[in-house]
């Protein structure tokens, strides 16, 4: 595997460095930053963003241009991800549109619906949200409860969605839903893409544990949508959400390992200014030895990363392997969290404009409790490596 990067490709990279430098908004990722309490406001601020990166080039960077992408390859996708995780650039809105729907629609989409959907979700005109998870169906993603029921030239979607992330500011949810009750649970499901200003859909924001309000409970009832918005064919939705699911776990690794290593950074500079028994934490034998640990980690998914990007681009998808990916950063990074905490020590509980580093540690903590259930579960990835990498019986 080649690590290394063409002059042409660096050149790239400068010109990506350059523009997010002239174009992140200023103060952003700060305490400094004046972030509106309204969500509303917020949403305005995020959709503007991705409504800049398209204007600037970078949406749809590996996309073809007959769909509003930039034609190019994933390496240079790979290299917008890394700059703009160095620099703590926003992901903006629609990110679920860009990273898991516009994939999955090139992959499995007919004709008309990548020219339908794909340049209005590149130019951040429509914000889609992802309807997958239910009360009762998390890790078991095939016991879906949600129903679909054909009725003439339309579908008749009934249920509950939950964890649905910007669906307060979406236009669009690409939802699964259970179309046939006969046969193995997985078979009968279907794809379908549903407008949010459908009448019987209501949106109710969920406050996670860190105070931020990015996630949503979504409710159907009677809710009607054209027969044609239906991606990858009737009861095929189960193969078609499997291809999305693993794009969300292994195509951000190399972004997220920046941004990682911002967090440790970060850490590691509040380690070297408190003191634990008379001396920094910094100087802790016991202490060195977690920050390295923890460094090697870091610099491990980058190779991760690097390994399922070539596997990408000499495949044309991504396999099993993913998994093996999404479990060990979504780890890594809830180890983290406790690493940070145990920095703090009695500075953990004190969380605000008064804190320390107005309290960085404890969003790592409480944050990355979520990146270990969505995607798939630590267990279900698990089970995925055991079954269809190591070759183990169910």
């Amino acid at each position: 595997m080649d690590l290394s990067f063409s002059p042409q490709q660096e050149e790239y990279r400068q010109h990506v460095r350059e523009w997010l430098l002239d174009n992140i908004p200023e103060g952003w990722g700060t305490p400094e930053f004046n972030w509106p309490d309204d969500e509303a406001e917020r949403g305005k601020i995020l959709r503007e963003w991705d409504r800049k990166l398209y204007q600037g080039g970078f949406a749809g960077i590996s996309w073809p241009k007959q769909y509003g992408g930039q034609g190019l390859t994933h390496v240079e996708e790979i290299i917008f991800d890394e700059e703009a995780g160095k620099l703590n650039a926003p992901s903006g809105v629609n990110v679920l549109g860009k990273l898991l729907l516009g994939p999955t629609l090139l992959l499995f989409g007919t004709e008309e619906q990548k020219q339908r959907f794909l340049p209005p979700l590149l130019r951040g005109d429509e914000v889609w949200c992802q309807g997958f998870s239910e009360p009762n169906a998390g890790s078991d993603l095939a016991a879906i409860q949600t129903r679909a029921e054909l009725q003439g030239d339309r579908w008749m979607i009934n249920g509950q969605k939950v964890w649905t992330s910007f669906a307060h500011h979406a236009d669009w949810c690409f939802v699964l839903a259970r179309t046939d009750h006969e046969g193995p649970k997985h078979k009968g499901i279907t794809f379908f893409l549903v407008p949010m200003d459908t009448e019987g859909i209501t949106v109710r924001p969920l406050v996670q544990i860190n105070g931020n309000k990015d996630f949503n409970e979504v409710f159907f009832d009677n809710v009607y949508i054209q027969a044609e918005n239906v991606v990858g064919g009737v009861n095929n939705g189960w193969k078609v959400a499997m291809g999305t699911l693993g794009f969300e776990r292994g195509t951000l690794a190399l972004g997220r390992q920046v941004r990682f290593q911002n967090e440790f950074n970060n850490l590691a500079r509040i380690s070297s200014s408190l003191s634990k028994s008379g001396e920094t934490v910094s100087e802790s034998s016991y202490y060195r030895q977690k920050m390295a640990e923890l460094f090697a980690e870091i610099r491990i998914l980058r190779y991760h990363g690097l390994k399922t990007i070539s596997q990408l681009l000499n495949e044309g998808k991504l396999g099993p392997e993913a998994s093996l990916q999404k479990l060990f950063w979504s780890t890594m990074h809830v180890n983290m969290g406790k690493l940070g905490l145990e920095v703090l020590g009695e500075h953990a509980p004190y969380i605000g404009e008064e804190s320390i580093a107005r309290g960085a540690l404890q969003d790592i903590d409480l944050g990355s409790r979520g990146a270990i259930i969505y995607a798939g579960t630590t267990q279900i990835q698990k089970n995925i490596i055991a079954e269809r990498i190591l070759g183990m019986p169910k």
